[in-house]
Formats: structure tokens, C-alpha cells, sequence
């Protein structure tokens, strides 16, 4: 028996899913506090030093934050070669502005404390409250073409897949606007947590006001929202599909039933935990703020991130990602991965780097814990932002 056999096709792909899902919310969790804390930063700090505070709780930990933003990348590049090239193709223009807000928050963070002329430093402020709300926002946007679809089709002769050119604008429709709302106040909810948690005095106290209604917004939008969707269409598969079969998006018949994502609680009743958690956690996260439990806070809003994003994931299986131009062509789980062979190599890799970047994370948050010294930051030491 060859050695990659060991794990049957359709079994490797599920499993790749389920990573693809654990790292979309570690960098949702990881990062969303990051992202979060940046889009509150004019709103909870009104002095220099106040504000120094705030970039201060995210500085020194953003850059690893954001290692699980370049392996969810990298996992969709090498495990579904046909997703990458859908989404970073057809959203081109909402990746390459979440690109530029994402460069430009190192400079912000570099630049802003080389000169003491408050009216610097207030536009590198801009520049990282933009690069936070604006990048949240974007990101809830594009995750709203996992159940609307997006304009691509699959080409059988080619074998790959081809795009209709569409505007930038296109991702903020009605439904594309609630879901960058609903990513945008989770994780401003999340954000405020850290900030609780890191910090004290009034920043503390405006982040627990502003957040604790921020995630109250967020699990009433993510209802809204979930209401919206009982009346998309949805994508269904009506065909014989054999999951281990090679990547063909075309072998299967799909037709658009209205509400046809809400099928999956049906056929499988737990999957109703993940909508479940998700408005608990946010609910949890504003009573933990509302009562100065920040420790809670953070643990309740990253637990609401997960059920928010794990609630796209259970809707829409086996989708991973539909078209709006040919429901055929839609990808799914069992028909838009790479080989048996790449799945199981991936899957051999992974096991052993990811306890390694689990375990080196862990560190880093060990040596940084503790509130930000304040103090120190006022001394002008040489290690503060």
C-alpha cells in the first residue's frame, strides 16, 4: 500500500476543511483583537499617552497575530488550488486594498513616534483606525460571497477557472454591507476586550463602554443577517457526487433553492451549535465588560468570533465557494482540492509545524503578559511605541 493511502480521499478532504476552518478563525480571533483595538484607537484614548497605551497592547504581538492570516493563505493555495484562484481573482481589488491597509499599519506603528508634532501623530492615527475598521469591514464583505456567490465559472476544455470582470463595488450590496457590520463590531467587541485586559484607568473603562454595546450590535446584526439568508438562494447539489473522485466541479447538478442554506441544521441538527455560539459569546462578551471582566470578555467575544465564522462554514458545506454565473461550476469540498497525494503530504507537515507555532505563540503571550506599564511609556522608554 502506498504510504499516502493510509487516509482515504474524501476522508483527507474533509480533514482539510476542517483546518481551513480551524485557521480562518484562528486568524479571525488572533488577528480580530488586533484589528479591532486599532479601529477604537481615537475612540478610547484622548491623550498622546493614552493613544501610545493602545498601540502599545497590540504592537509587540500584531506581527505573529497575523502568521495565521499567511497560513490560511497558504493552506487555500496548496489544498484548494481552485478556491485561490477564484478569490484572490475575483476579489482582486478588495485583496489588494486589504494588502495596502495592512502595509501601511507597520509604517503607522514605525512612524508615528518620530516626530512629537501632534498633528502627525493624529494622521498616523487615522491611518491605523482606517487600516483596523476598514480591513474588518472588507473582510465580512468578501466572506458575504459564500452565500450569495461569486461571478466565475469553470472551464471544462482549460480545466480552470474563468472570471467576469465585475467593480470593486459589487462586494458592498446590501447583504455584503451586514456582513462587513457584523465583522466589524465582533471585532471591536474583541478588541475592546484586549484593551480591558491590557490596560487600565479611562481607556479601560471607554473600551468596556464602547464594546460591550459593540458586541451587543454585533449578535443582533449576526441575527439579522441569518434571518436574510432563510430567504437567499441557496445552492444545493441534486446529483450522485463521489467524494474521492478527482477535482471536476462540473460532474455535479446543482439547483438554487430559496433558504436552501439553512438545509444543513436540518440533516444535521448539532450545526445549529455554531450559530448558537456565536450570539451567546457576543451576549457573554457585553455582560463581562458591562461587569469588568475583561479576562472573560476576551474569552466570550473570541468564542463569538468562532461560532460567527464557523456558522458560514456548517451552512454552505460542501460549498466553499458558489458561483453566481454557473451553480455547476460552484466548488466544493469534494471537487475543488488538490491531489490525494498533496492533501496527505500537507497533512503530515501540518502536524508537525502547527504545534510548533501553537507552542512559540504560547511563549511569546507568557513573556508579554501582564497591563501595559504605563509609566515606562511616559519615561519615553526606548522599547514603547
Amino acid at each position: 500500500m502506498v504510504l499516502h493511502e493510509l487516509i482515504s480521499y474524501d476522508v483527507l478532504r474533509l480533514i482539510w476543511w476542517l483546518l481551513l476552518g480551524v485557521l480562518l478563525v484562528g486568524f479571525a480571533v488572533m488577528d480580530g483583537f488586533d484589528l479591532g483595538a486599532q479601529a477604537l484607537l481615537p475612540f478610547v484614548a484622548k491623550t498622546d499617552l493614552e493613544r501610545r497605551s493602545v498601540i502599545n497592547a497590540v504592537g509587540p504581538i500584531w506581527e505573529g497575530n497575523q502568521v495565521w492570516l499567511i497560513l490560511g493563505g497558504g493552506a487555500i493555495f496548496a489544498a484548494w488550488p481552485l478556491i485561490y484562484a477564484a478569490a484572490f481573482s475575483g476579489f482582486y481589488m478588495a485583496m489588494f486594498l486589504v494588502l495596502v491597509l495592512f502595509i501601511m499599519r507597520p509604517v503607522a506603528f514605525k512612524f508615528r513616534s518620530k516626530r512629537e508634532e501632534p498633528q502627525w501623530r493624529a494622521r498616523w492615527d487615522v491611518v491605523l483606525c482606517l487600516s483596523g475598521g476598514l480591513a474588518a469591514v472588507l473582510f465580512g464583505a468578501a466572506t458575504s460571497s459564500a452565500l450569495t456567490g461569486s461571478l466565475f465559472s469553470y472551464d471544462a476544455a482549460s480545466l480552470g477557472v474563468t472570471f467576469k470582470w465585475t467593480s470593486f463595488f459589487r462586494l458592498l450590496h446590501p447583504f455584503g454591507l451586514l456582513c462587513g457590520l457584523v465583522s466589524l463590531t465582533m471585532l471591536l467587541a474583541h478588541g475592546a476586550g484586549w484593551l480591558a485586559f491590557k490596560l487600565e484607568g479611562p481607556v479601560a473603562e471607554r473600551a468596556r463602554f464602547i464594546g460591550s454595546r459593540a458586541a451587543l450590535a454585533a449578535a443582533a446584526l449576526f441575527v439579522v443577517g441569518g434571518v436574510w439568508v432563510a430567504f437567499l438562494d441557496g445552492h444545493r447539489i441534486v446529483s450522485v457526487v463521489d467524494p474521492a473522485a478527482a477535482s471536476n466541479p462540473l460532474r455535479k447538478s446543482v439547483e438554487l433553492v430559496r433558504g436552501g442554506w439553512l438545509g444543513n441544521y436540518a440533516a444535521f441538527p448539532l450545526a445549529i451549535l455554531a450559530p448558537v455560539l456565536g450570539i451567546l459569546g457576543m451576549i457573554g462578551a457585553a455582560w463581562a465588560l458591562r461587569r469588568n471582566l475583561p479576562r472573560r470578555a476576551l474569552l466570550a467575544s473570541g468564542l463569538g468570533i468562532a461560532g460567527i465564522v464557523a456558522t458560514v462554514g456548517v451552512s454552505t458545506f460542501p460549498f466553499l465557494l458558489p458561483s453566481a454565473l454557473d451553480p455547476r461550476s460552484g466548488l466544493t469540498v469534494w471537487d475543488a482540492s488538490s491531489s490525494h497525494f498533496t492533501l496527505f503530504v500537507m497533512l503530515g507537515s501540518t502536524l508537525i509545524f502547527m504545534p510548533l507555532i501553537l507552542l512559540y505563540t504560547a511563549w511569546v503571550y507568557r513573556i508579554l503578559r501582564g497591563k501595559v506599564d504605563v509609566a515606562a511609556i511616559a519615561k519615553g522608554d526606548t522599547h514603547a511605541y
